[in-house]
């Protein structure tokens, strides 16, 4: 029978056995995912590997690249998107295609919220944890600029002509490599370096 128990009091119980702790009212979480109590880490007990800290420069299980993806993709939404040639000519960036359309200003916020949502988990439990919401954020630009792409922008009764320039490109293949470094972020957890031995074919609990 999996085991639950209060993330304040640590109290557990049976799965079955009850939804919320009897004591402090709050809901019951697998015993598993709770990270270890202050006591426990005071008494000298080690921290499980996937619990440790990280600095805040580490940059692996995709921590740091997913990071720096997001930094570009802010950078490429500045720059020309859309290059009308008829009936005038003039470019326009995402962030002015934003201005003009609303909708779109999802690509720009995408990349944002994405570095310090990636940023912001220290340790490889939260990485992982944080998987579905840097996949979301990473597909947000590759499906606006497929929409624009699919269905571009027109003016009433003048027709518009334009191409595309290469940082919406660049923005959608940034989209998708983040999309699936986001899927393994925070990487495996069976094959965590430890500060003596290694986690190689160990059970984490």
């Amino acid at each position: 029978m999996a085991l639950v128990a209060c993330p304040f009091c640590r109290e557990m119980f049976e799965e079955a056995e009850a939804k919320e702790c009897p004591v402090c009212g709050m809901s019951l979480v697998a015993f598993e995912k709770l990270p270890p109590s202050v006591e426990a880490e005071q008494d000298g007990i080690a921290v499980e590997p996937h619990h440790e800290l990280l600095p805040w420069t580490y940059l692996g299980r995709n921590r740091g690249i997913l990071a720096l993806i997001g930094l570009v993709g802010m950078v490429v939404f500045m720059l020309p998107w859309v290059h009308v040639v008829l009936p005038d000519n003039y470019t326009f960036s995402g962030f002015d295609l934003s201005r003009k359309l609303g909708w779109s200003w999802a690509a720009g916020v995408a990349w944002l919220v994405l570095v310090p949502t990636v940023l912001s988990r220290r340790t490889i439990t939260q990485l992982r944890g944080a998987r579905v919401a840097a996949a979301f954020l990473s597909a947000v630009p590759f499906v606006t600029t497929s929409i624009l792409y699919l269905r571009p922008p027109h003016r009433g009764l003048v027709p518009l002509h334009f191409v595309y320039d290469p940082a919406f490109w660049i923005t959608m293949a940034l989209s998708l490599a983040a999309f699936v470094l986001s899927i393994r972020l925070g990487g495996r957890l069976d094959d965590i370096k430890v500060r003596k031995g290694t986690s190689a074919g160990q059970v984490l609990n």
